[in-house]
């Protein structure tokens, strides 16, 4: 695996754990954060064909967790 695809698996993976924290902190501010962040880097990961680590807890921007239900912060349930 080279060092692009190493590096831009990372930046999902820490875009996910990101918006799992912000999820977790209730902060909607930095959910939006986080979630664009995660967007951008799976539209990179894709348009390069990398795989964007489908088997983690947060939905890759699509709105949906790995068990395919919604991800909404706390103070939208």
């Amino acid at each position: 695996m080279g060092g692009f695809t190493e590096a831009v698996q990372e930046r999902v993976r820490a875009a996910r754990a990101a918006l799992a924290a912000a999820l977790e902190a209730d902060d909607a501010y930095q959910v939006a954060v986080a979630q664009d962040e995660l967007d951008d880097a799976v539209r990179i990961a894709r348009a390069h064909g990398i795989d964007d680590d489908p088997g983690s807890e947060v939905g890759a921007g699509d709105g949906t967790g790995a068990d395919g239900g919604t991800v909404t912060s706390t103070s939208e349930r």
